[in-house]
């Protein structure tokens, strides 16, 4: 998703979490505080994306509460509460003294799925390059002939 950087735009923080087989598993939890979303709702939001895309499987382990909220420099409750909400939902399961982990349930994809998402980071992109004096046009060739990214 997000590296972690400070931007004009809001304070950004992402943490790399490992599955249950203790390998790094392909979810980054990125918070922007400019977002205008709750923490607690990104966090939420971050996880179902991730669920419906096939990042995160059955059976995959997701950091312990303290943990994330280390990493993100967030309050544990907001963690914990973005966790009971999901697992309130059927998404994710808690087994005590084991851990957290993705029950296999599918999140309603409603307007919360993949596009919304992308429509999102779209939209935000071109606001930020009309912020910087880049026109609608030019971005085509300026994302051509990007090659920061693999």
């Amino acid at each position: 998703m997000n590296s972690a950087i400070s931007t004009a735009r809001g304070k950004k923080a992402e943490a790399a979490e490992t599955g249950g087989s203790g390998t790094l598993t392909p979810i980054r939890f990125s918070l922007d505080l400019a977002d205008g979303a709750p923490i607690y709702r990104q966090i939420i939001r971050q996880i179902e994306y991730a669920v419906l895309s096939g990042r995160l499987k059955k059976g995959d382990r997701l950091p312990t509460i303290r943990s994330l909220a280390v990493e993100l420099k967030a309050n544990p409750n907001t963690i914990a509460k973005a966790y009971g909400e999901l697992e309130i939902r059927g998404i994710l399961a808690t087994q005590v003294g084991s851990g957290t982990y993705i029950s296999g349930k599918m999140p309603a994809a409603e307007d919360e799925g993949p596009d919304r998402k992308i429509r999102e980071l779209v939209g935000r992109f071109i606001r930020d390059m009309g912020d910087l004096g880049v026109e609608r046009r030019e971005l085509t060739a300026l994302i051509a002939s990007f090659k920061g990214v693999n």
